[in-house]
């Protein structure tokens, strides 16, 4: 612990306070006492200077030329150095050879070169040891622990060392006769790669060595044994960091010698300072690193001089103008000295630093930030001394004051001299840091712009505000140069007005990060231009995130294209009208009504209403989701009324309220302020453009807190303080900036208190409870630290995790400076010899990163839709959010918001996190509905009211919950232990018999099959295979395990797989379109045999010939599930004929053989019939994927949604060895959300980049990561950046768009384009032209021709059409079915939308001509094919699905109960009678919800009214008989052709509404017990959940019934397994099996 503070004071505290200089113990006196007299002269000679020579430009002329020439000297000497270092030559030589340089060096065989790890022809990674001689020994004195043993050409193995950073290059020294003569090659273990180590003392960058391919020529190692051969050449690298104890003597005498020889060799690098002139190097890098920081390219050795420079001149000039006085003068060369030392060795780590190591950049901020200080005190003593007048005033202030300006500058001076101090503390960042924070800065509060992602994209969306500034100022100064009068206002000012509202609009809808749009006009314009490798392995694999990026950006580009154009002629219009200027001073008062209770209600009444605990008073919401009580969420989030009233309250306030505010106040003020009481013209346009552009572009992109700032802007100057005011226009746009930075302040003072109150403080280590006590005194000195934090927008960070709080440096609103992003361990980036030996990457944290990836993707899918909608409460730049699930934790931080996009970063915390993690997750999941404390008692509480002790600690807490029902896609996860699995025998029985029908299934199905029975190679493999009597005796079949062990002949036998198999093979080769020879001795059955023996002889290599121990079994099947085969034996040599064997058929049945295995445990006996199992294979082939969790085809399924995936991972970590199957399956997740106090998030983050960077606290139980539940304090500090913090996955910037939410798309209509536009034309005019042409025609409406001729029921008249029938050119054809069960696809809606019953159409309507009708007095009979009951008194008729024009799509109309259109009974056939009473009879009371009616009354009863478009239904029930019968009495009239069709009870097709979806049995169709028999195989694979993909069943879709199951069916087609009707219903496209109670039945389709 001393000498950790004796470091952190000699490094970073003195180290900071002179600018780089400390004594170093650990380098030699000749570095110590250089960087002694380097530093003293920088510090003397400009003090000097100043003391000897008079104030003139003489210092100058003196100084800068002599700090020039020092500079360039020692930069470009340091620079040839390295360079020496990268590419000289080393030269060893003896003790007793050190003076005979020259001699030496021309001996080729001991010279070579050696690039460094550093050096720009290495990017990373080792270098391949080719062979095993060592050439390049690292120079002397070298610390490393890092060793490699090497044999020497005398058979004598040698130890080396490599120094860290240094990759050693091995080669050989041996002669052409030893390469002729038999060197063999032998396989050895590789060397792992090693971790990269980060030194503190040199950036590096470096690798030790990641793979090595040693080759050995064993003449010269006959006298080594070879098993001590083996073990040294299969010595693991963490081993070669011993010194090789475990070694035998006699190997250890042998390298006794070389060791001894390498003492004495001294080396020493050619440093050529002539052509034919150079001289020796005696030191190495490390010595030179540590003399001298190293500058990699020429540029940075030019910038670090021209910096040096310009430190000399500006200093002296400062000087020599009198500046600085008395000790201020020795304080200021002390400043300067920093400066331009800091350029030579810099402070490593800095206080400002981001990064652990040598950081490059830091190295240029102190002379940076010199040069700006400098430059500013110059031009404001410049401006103090030229102007004198006080001509622009602001709120009373003249900011050209000449002592406002001397005040600033002597600020500047204090500051300046400040700044051992100030880069001590760390409050200034890193140069690229502070140019992306002052360009964020000053686009969101000047420009109304939105936080950046990058310093590009920082600089390219500041550069976009000045451009849209410029363009806008050229109008805006003409118009104000225009004659104005109290009611014209000029045109030219209503052009800016249009456009400035325009341009504001579009650029609110784009992201500050232009990469998109680059790659997008890329793509456009050199669509060729990305060359793939096709032999790269992950070519195929495509993700598809960048092409949807791509098409939102294209798609908002068209819209904007359209909008902008309506919207700057709309505001044209609207302002050209004088609107304006009339009426006022009413309008003013009207719109900040308006806005005041628009904003009001969509951004502060409905939030509480919707929260988990609105006001912190109610223990629920007051405005719920249907998903709310819902314990399983299955659907995806319900629309509720509430949040389409939010997104229009939304629309209407940010696109109508907030530009006719602007547009009013534009009008009132512009006059005003380009008078020259004011602002004058130039300025005052300038003024004008930028508040109006601000203004406008802020309400645009995040109008949440903007009603306030209205409000109270209004109301402080027109009643508090009128006199102050300097119009609206500017009012607003100054109070915008001062509102931001005290909202700031306010969520900062909330951090604070809630950290630091006494009854919830939780120490996490002594030095806590030291400070607690400690900070009170000094409550003053935080909340001033607190309110200029607030305003240069710093976190506030407590120190070491205490009560003491202090400022951090200015960040932008992205926080971490370093683009890091998670790299997922797989096959891809990994060496193929490490995954086949210590499979990388299979550690939990790893593989579960993919979860948070896929989280990932559907927030960019949902995510800004979703905070449009408001269900994520209030939101605003900078927020920080927690949703956390089962399983999943994960920080979502919102950085950019703009209009209509949302760019966002997640951070995955660790499954299985600490104990700190999960109190704080307990803490976020844990309901406070119960507690019935007050105080310190338990009265209870009102009912659905929260507490007293509830309600004060929710008001005590850094965080709230917003959600608890957020539904959101993703995976549930199910794993399953592998091992009790397989425990016994008769399981790996099981999965071994599957593993084999998996191969004949495999390559029964394989394409190429034919090529491979052709194939001579593999014919003349299997040719002892084709011998009946052949047996495979390998020792490693088991009868234990392999079904058709042949126990007599003591292995596998061509006859006793037959005997298992070959009805399997029967089968599956019955099922090829071609089928094949599949008899007993057929060149099928003997690839199958040879396949499957092969198959298992592979499965027991990598068992290692124990498959009878469950670890060695699971060691082999997890390798042959990866996709690791290993042919051992020659027998199986054959598969090399043609690889894809292996590929395409022996590892997809290893893998299927999971699948299937984990089945059995459901349904044991299913699979023996090979139909079933056939089905299964195909079915699991079409929607599973089942890969290895490192393949990139296992990533690839994920992020493509696919339906349900199965994987066997081997998890190796904290000591566990287990394996599991992995399961997953797409749903619905829930998620509960929670909202963090960004202030919150922001000060630890920055607490904790100081403790481990700079204060180099390594302690990973610390006492600020330590468990505080008001904060989460465990949790925000471990989703830090790594090593910082410990997330497991932490994505990139990603952008979401509204425009992929389908909801929102549907309250708001999508994007409006050209070809949108032309669509909707063209439909429009289509159904126009058909209706006009079909109602003059026929004499009908627009709605039933537009229905394609369905029959239309009034209550006046019903009649039905002779000449358009359902079979016309409007209407589909229907199909009719050949007997019961049969298919019918009947034409469907393409957008199945609902149309209530109790709203239908008011307007009769009636189509064809009336026909003579018989009259029955009767109720209204009808019967529906659903079941068979008496019809409700209230009836429908319907359309085709062309009835666009009356319902939306919906196809239907009501159908009233007719009085005067009736068919009469007595003419019917007396068995037709019979039927109708036998039915009134059968249909039970209430089954239908309405009374029905009993009987049929006589024939010479009243009539009864059956309304035409219920005739063919009633025909359809009649049957054949009754309907020929019918048919036959109406001969004599004009029967209508409907009333001529004979068909049965089955063919009538009728639809149905979907009114409740939990009765849809999604699963149905993939049941292993097959409860259903379909009526066709093609319907049972479309009826379900695997393949809906992303659709599912929604309340209100309306469908057609294709066939109905029946409890107590005779017919076994028709059968239900249940006691309830199944309804099959096809909806759209999409079959959906769901019970008859969830429906409400539309009637028959005509």
């Amino acid at each position: 612990m001393g000498s950790q503070v004796l470091q952190i004071l000699r490094q970073g505290v003195w180290a900071a306070l002179s600018g780089g200089w400390y004594q170093d113990p650990h380098q030699g006196a000749g570095v110590n006492a250089l960087h002694l007299y380097l530093w003293l002269f920088l510090l003397g000679f400009p003090f000097t200077l100043y003391m000897a020579l008079p104030s003139s430009m003489m210092i100058v002329a003196v100084y800068c030329p002599v700090i020039a020439a020092l500079f360039i000297v020692l930069k470009m000497v340091n620079y040839r150095l390295h360079r020496a270092l990268d590419e000289g030559e080393i030269v060893e030589r003896n003790a007793t050879e050190r003076m005979d340089r020259g001699a030496k060096t021309e001996q080729s065989n001991v010279s070579a070169k050696r690039k460094d790890s550093n050096g720009p022809s290495d990017p990373g990674g080792g270098i391949e040891m080719s062979e095993f001689i060592r050439e390049a020994t690292p120079p002397v004195g070298c610390s490393s622990r890092n060793s490699y043993a090497g044999i020497d050409p005398n058979n004598q193995v040698g130890s080396g060392f490599s120094r860290l950073g240094t990759a050693a290059t091995i080669k050989g020294k041996f002669s052409s006769t030893l390469y002729e003569t038999g060197g063999c090659d032998m396989s050895l273990v590789n060397f792992e790669p090693a971790a990269r180590r980060a030194s503190n003392i040199c950036d590096t960058d470096s690798h030790v060595s990641s793979s090595t391919s040693v080759r050995f020529y064993p003449h010269d190692l006959l006298s080594l044994p070879q098993i001590r051969l083996n073990r040294l050449l299969t010595i693991d690298t963490d081993l070669l960091e011993q010194q090789d104890i475990d070694l035998s003597p006699d190997l250890q005498d042998h390298m006794q010698p070389q060791e001894e020889a390498a003492q004495k060799v001294k080396q020493y690098y050619r440093f050529w300072i002539l052509p034919k002139l150079w001289i020796s190097v005696n030191f190495d890098r490390l010595t030179l690193l540590a003399l001298f920081d190293r500058n990699r390219e020429i540029l940075e050795n030019v910038l670090a001089v021209i910096l040096a420079i310009l430190v000399a001149f500006l200093g002296s000039v400062l000087l020599i103008e009198g500046f600085f006085k008395d000790i201020w003068v020795f304080q200021f060369c002390l400043v300067i000295a920093s400066c331009q030392y800091s350029l030579l060795k810099s402070v490593q780590p800095d206080s400002s630093s981001p990064r652990h190591g040598h950081n490059r950049i830091i190295a240029y901020s102190r002379p940076v930030y010199f040069c700006l200080c400098c430059g500013l005190i110059w031009l404001l003593d410049y401006g103090s001394r030229n102007i004198s007048t006080t001509r622009f005033r602001l709120y009373g202030m003249a900011f050209t004051n000449p002592l406002l300006l001397l005040s600033a500058r002597d600020l500047v001076i204090v500051f300046t001299l400040c700044f051992p101090i100030v880069f001590f503390i760390g409050l200034l960042p890193q140069v690229n840091t502070f140019v992306m924070y002052l360009c964020e800065q000053l686009d969101i509060h000047v420009f109304g712009g939105n936080a950046t992602t990058s310093l590009l994209a920082a600089l390219y969306s500041f550069i976009c505000s000045i451009v849209a500034v410029a363009l806008l100022y050229g109008l805006c100064y003409g118009a104000l140069k225009d004659s104005w009068d109290g009611q014209h206002i000029p045109v030219l000012f209503s052009i800016f007005c249009g456009l400035l509202v325009a341009i504001s609009y579009h650029l609110s809808r784009q992201s500050s990060d232009p990469s998109v749009l680059f790659s997008l006009v890329q793509s456009k314009f050199f669509p060729n231009s990305e060359d793939k490798n096709p032999e790269d392995p992950l070519s195929e694999v495509k993700d598809p995130l960048p092409e949807k990026l791509r098409n939102s950006v294209s798609e908002r580009l068209q819209s904007d294209l359209i909008v902008c154009i309506v919207i700057g002629v709309l505001y044209f219009a609207i302002h050209v009208s004088t609107v304006f200027t009339v009426l006022q001073p009413i309008l003013s008062y009207v719109l900040y009504a308006l806005v005041g209770t628009v904003g009001f209600v969509a951004h502060y009444v409905l939030p509480q209403l919707r929260k988990q605990l609105p006001w912190h008073c109610f223990s629920h919401p007051l405005l719920k989701t249907k998903e709310y009580y819902q314990f399983e969420v299955r659907n995806a989030a319900h629309v509720m009324w509430f949040e389409k009233l939010h997104i229009w309250l939304l629309f209407v306030e940010k696109n109508v309220i907030y530009p006719l505010i602007v547009l009013n106040e534009l009008s009132s003020s512009a006059k005003n302020i380009a008078s020259p009481k004011k602002l004058d013209t130039e300025l005052g346009a300038l003024m004008i453009t930028i508040a109006g552009l601000k203004l406008l572009r802020s309400s645009f992109s995040s109008p949440t807190c903007q009603y306030v700032t209205v409000i109270f802007t209004v109301l402080f100057f027109t009643f508090d303080y009128k006199s102050f005011t300097e119009t609206m226009l500017l009012d607003l746009f100054f109070m915008s900036i001062l509102f931001s930075k005290l909202w700031e302040l306010f969520y900062k003072l909330r951090f604070v208190y809630t950290y630091i109150a006494p009854w919830q403080i939780t120490w996490g280590s002594a030095f806590h409870a030291f400070a607690q006590p400690f900070a009170v005194p000094h409550s003053a000195m935080l909340f001033v630290q607190a309110a200029v934090s607030a305003f240069f927008s710093t976190p506030l960070n407590p120190f070491l995790g205490s009560a003491i709080f202090i400022t951090s440096y200015a960040r932008p609103v992205k926080f971490w400076e370093r683009d890091y992003n998670t790299k997922r361990v797989d096959h891809s980036n990994t060496r193929l010899a490490s995954q086949l030996d210590r499979n990388p990457g299979s550690d939990d944290n790893n593989l579960n990163s993919i979860f948070y990836e896929h989280l990932t993707r559907s927030l960019q899918h949902s995510l800004c839709g979703d905070l449009l909608l408001g269900r994520w409460g209030n939101y605003s730049t900078g927020d920080c959010f927690i949703l956390a699930s089962d399983y999943l934790n994960a920080l979502v931080h919102l950085i950019e918001i703009g209009n209509g996009l949302v760019t966002f970063q997640l951070r995955g915390l660790e499954f299985r996190g600490t104990y700190c993690q999960q109190r704080e997750v307990e803490a976020i999941t844990e309901g406070v509905e119960e507690d019935e404390g007050f105080c310190c008692c338990e009265p209870g509480h009102l009912p659905h009211m929260l507490s007293f002790n509830a309600a004060f600690g929710q008001r005590w807490l850094a965080w709230e919950v917003l959600v608890t029902k957020y539904v959101l896609e993703g995976y549930s996860i199910t794993d399953n232990s592998a091992a009790s699995m397989l425990q016994v025998f008769d399981l790996r029985k099981i999965l071994t018999t599957y593993y084999v029908k998996g191969i004949i299934y495999y390559v029964t199905t394989s394409p190429k099959l034919e090529e491979w029975l052709a194939n001579e190679t593999m014919q003349e493999g299997l040719r002892l295979c084709t011998d009946r009597n052949y047996v495979d005796v390998d020792p490693t079949f088991n009868p234990n395990i392999d079904e058709d062990y042949d126990h007599r002949l003591a292995g596998i036998s061509r006859e006793s797989f037959c005997m298992i198999y070959l009805n399997w093979i029967e089968y599956c080769c019955s099922r090829r379109e071609k089928p094949l020879d599949s008899s007993k001795d057929s060149p099928l059955v003997t690839l199958c045999y040879g396949l499957c023996v092969l198959g298992r002889r592979a499965l027991g290599t990598a068992s290692h010939h124990m498959s009878s121990n469950l670890e060695s079994f699971l060691y082999g099947l997890h390798a042959l599930f990866k996709g690791d085969f290993r042919i051992s034996s020659i027998r199986d040599e054959w598969i090399f004929a043609d690889m894809e064997l292996l590929r395409k058929v022996v590892v997809p049945g290893i893998r299927m053989s999971l699948k299937l295995h984990q089945d059995h445990f459901t349904s044991p006996d299913e699979y023996d019939d090979p139909s079933v199992l056939y089905e299964a294979i195909t079915t699991h082939e079409e929607n599973l994927v089942i890969a290895h969790e490192g393949d990139p085809a296992w990533r690839s399924a994920v992020l493509s949604n696919s339906p349900s995936l199965l994987a066997l991972r081997h998890v190796m970590d904290d000591g566990t060895n287990e394996y599991k199957i992995i399961m997953l399956n797409k749903r619905y997740l829930s998620f509960r959300v929670i909202k963090v106090n960004k202030e919150c998030v922001r000060g630890l983050w920055a607490g904790q980049q100081q403790e481990l960077v700079f204060l180099r606290n390594r302690n990973p139980e610390r006492g600020s990561i330590q468990n505080a539940k008001q904060a989460l304090r465990n949790m925000i500090n471990s989703s830090c950046d790594q090593p910082i913090g410990y997330p497991i996955y932490v994505s990139p910037l990603t952008t979401s768009y509204s425009d992929s939410h389908e909801q929102l798309k549907e309250i708001l209509g999508g994007a409006i384009s050209l070809g949108n536009i032309r669509n909707f034309i063209v439909s429009t005019w289509h159904r126009l032209r058909k209706g006009c042409g079909a109602g003059c025609n026929s004499g009908g409406n627009i709605e039933d021709s537009d229905a394609g001729g369905g029959a239309s029921c009034t209550s006046n008249n019903a009649t039905i059409n002779e000449s358009q029938s359902s079979m016309s050119q409007g209407g589909g054809n229907a199909t009719t079915g050949q007997g019961p069960g049969a298919v019918q696809h009947p034409p469907v809606a393409p957008h199945p939308t609902a149309l209530p019953a109790a709203h239908p159409p008011t307007h009769p309507s009636t189509l064809g001509t009336s026909h003579s009708s018989h009259s029955v007095q009767s109720s209204l009979v009808r019967h529906s094919p659903a079941r068979a009951s008496v019809a409700s008194h209230s009836s429908y008729c319907y359309g085709s699905r062309h009835s666009s024009l009356r319902t939306s799509t919906t196809g239907f109309v009501p159908c009233r109960r007719s009085s005067t259109s009736q068919i009469s009974l007595r003419n019917l056939p007396s068995s037709i009678q019979s039927r109708l009473s036998m039915v009134n009879q059968m249909e039970p009371t209430g089954q239908t919800g309405v009374s029905a009616q009993h009987g049929l009354p006589s024939s010479s009863s009243s009539s009864q009214s059956i309304p035409a478009c219920k005739q063919h239904a009633l025909v359809g029930f009649l049957g054949t008989d009754g309907g020929s019968n019918a048919t036959e009495t109406q001969s004599g009239g004009n029967a209508s052709p409907a009333n001529q069709m004979q068909a049965k009870k089955d063919d009538v097709i009728y639809r149905i509404q979907l009114m409740d979806p939990s009765q849809v049995l999604e699963g149905i169709n993939v049941s292993k017990r097959k409860e259903l028999q379909w009526p066709d195989e093609v319907i049972r694979l479309k009826a379900g959940r695997n393949s809906w993909k992303d659709w599912s069943p929604q309340e209100g879709m309306e469908g057609h019934v294709i066939h109905r199951w029946v409890p107590c069916s005779r017919d076994p087609s028709s059968r239900s397994h249940i006691d309830k009707t199944i309804l099959l219903v096809q909806i759209e496209d999409k079959y959906v099996a769901v019970v008859e109670t969830g429906v409400l039945e539309l009637g028959a389709e005509v």
